[in-house]
């Protein structure tokens, strides 16, 4: 049952029968599915007990060290089982979660700790020289390969203390650029998070049998609250890739005769170029979901051809929404091609004109979201809460339309944005980092279509040196930026940038410009 209740100073519409926050469902869980497995990382099994008394151990630590409610802790780590240890503990804390990409550098990193001040960091071995190198540091630090960490799992001599948490408490921070270039830390609650488990287990009917193949970084919010925290939520099995490839996920699948997956639409691409995949036993496989990116309608039906089991569903939603907004129903994917599904039995979504009135159904708009599983803002970030958020709505700056039988469709997305393999990259915060190598005049990053991934990033780069050529442009933003960030093909030239009468960049022609170049083109420039 639903009933309107008030969060924030917002009314929405909420599910009366929820957990009261994430902590207790898990202590809920463990108490009657103690034994059943909850993550499979490679041929080692981990049962809710097992997790949960690790986790509870390094919570007891943490809480020792001085981690209290409310503090934040960082945690960068890859897919794998230390990634729900290291959730568990903070959520038994009452402490927030900041989720880093493991594809952070540097300077991502250190900007996120002079903004949310976290106490602690968990990262994996593999991070820990980026994590040197991020200033200020947090005061406690745990590499979860080193002996400490392995001492904190099986540390039983000290309990932490029960916190008092309210729902619409700070579940996690995960950071999300803006149209400024300047990240923002979107602040996701108990009760956001809850009702995205929820949205998920109603769209399709998952429950505690359903086994998910976690393919997708579980940092993102995607991963984070579409997949880890729903499956845990429900005492479901999470069967961890700690990176994807392709050949070695489809023989995952067979082997854990997964149900579900969440998958980015470059990921069934490369599905696709396995010649076998028709042989592949993916019977048990019921729910092929995607989102992040538009997907090509031959993808989606030469999928349902080579996998018949699988429903095809879209999904959509972003970082502030705590992953769905609107998702397709099983078995209508087919139907509705162009379409991102039905907007969440809690949610609410409009198209709104640029006077802020709703438009009639099937006109284009810009779509505004509110309901529970909406962040209530940005960490200390009031300004761009007020610029983002009006009358509870959340802004999302996609051009969408929904038609009289409720299917959403997106006509077009923040005109600047560029998704690649389904993470969102803003233009700005890459020629931000641009601006800094001395020599460079202006630069502007568009996208060009790739047939694999979506979108290709394209920086066209004015400067007045000789010394500043493509590759040096690659390796200035390979050292401060996410790979997937990074300028696969970099123009250099000394003519200024089209610009319009008012001075601005004329984006539109640049990304023309870059549809005309070819691959081929584009690396003899770069030589």
């Amino acid at each position: 049952m639903l009933r309107a209740e008030v969060h924030w100073d917002r009314v929405m519409m909420c599910y009366t029968d929820r957990a009261p926050d994430l902590r207790q469902r898990m202590a809920a869980v463990v108490a009657s599915r103690g034994d059943a497995i909850a993550v499979i990382e490679g041929e080692q099994r981990f049962s809710y007990a097992e997790i949960d008394r690790q986790a509870a151990s390094i919570a007891a630590v943490l809480a020792r060290r001085g981690v209290a409610p409310g503090d934040r802790v960082a945690v960068m780590l890859a897919n794998g089982v230390d990634a729900v240890r290291a959730i568990l503990a903070i959520l038994r804390l009452g402490a927030v979660l900041v989720a880093v990409s493991a594809r952070s550098r540097s300077p991502e990193l250190a900007y996120v700790f002079a903004d949310c001040t976290p106490v602690a960091i968990l990262h994996g071995h593999e991070f820990a020289d980026v994590v040197e190198q991020a200033e200020p540091l947090p005061a406690i630090r745990y590499d979860v390969s080193g002996k400490d960490w392995l001492a904190a799992m099986t540390d039983d001599t000290f309990d932490a203390p029960v916190p008092d948490i309210n729902e619409d408490s700070l579940f996690a921070i995960l950071y999300t650029s803006g149209t400024t270039g300047r990240p923002k830390g979107a602040m996701l609650t108990h009760l956001g998070a809850i009702h995205s488990c929820l949205h998920w287990r109603d769209a399709f009917a998952l429950d505690e049998s359903d086994r998910t193949l976690m393919c997708v970084p579980w940092a993102h919010v995607s991963g984070l609250c579409g997949v880890v925290m729903p499956f845990l939520y429900l005492g479901a099995t999470l069967v961890m890739l700690p990176e994807f490839k392709r050949r070695a996920a489809l023989k995952m699948a067979v082997h854990e005769r997964i149900t579900h997956a969440l998958m980015v639409p470059a990921m069934y691409g490369l599905c696709l170029l396995e010649p076998d995949l028709a042989e592949f036993d993916l019977r048990t496989w019921r729910i092929a979901a995607y989102g992040g990116a538009p997907m090509p309608e031959p993808t989606i039906t030469r999928f349902s051809a080579a996998v018949p089991s699988v429903a095809m569903c879209n999904a959509y939603g972003a970082t502030e929404t705590s992953s769905p907004v609107t998702i397709m129903p099983p078995g209508e994917g087919l139907m509705h091609l162009d379409s991102i599904g039905q907007v969440v039995v809690c949610g609410d979504v409009r198209a709104m004109d640029e006077q802020g009135r709703e438009v009639p159904p099937g006109a284009d708009g810009e779509l505004w979201i509110a309901g529970p599983m909406v962040s209530p803002g940005y960490w200390q970030n009031r300004e761009a809460t007020a610029a983002a958020f009006t009358g509870g709505f959340w802004k999302s700056g996609d051009i969408g339309n929904i038609d009289a039988n409720g299917y959403v469709r997106i006509a077009d997305r923040k005109k600047d944005m560029v998704i690649r393999g389904g993470f969102k990259i803003y233009p700005a915060e890459v020629e931000s980092v641009i601006a800094g190598l001395e020599g460079v005049i202006e630069s502007a990053v568009v996208g060009r279509n790739d047939v694999m991934l979506g979108e290709a990033v394209v920086a066209f780069v004015t400067v007045n040196s000789d010394s500043i050529t493509p590759a040096v442009v690659h390796d200035w933003c390979v050292q401060r930026l996410s790979d997937y960030k990074v300028p696969g093909e970099v123009i250099v030239g000394t003519t200024p940038l089209p610009r319009n009468a008012n001075g601005k960049i004329q984006k539109a022609d640049l990304r023309e410009r870059a549809a005309r170049l070819t691959t081929a083109a584009m690396s003899e420039r770069a030589a």
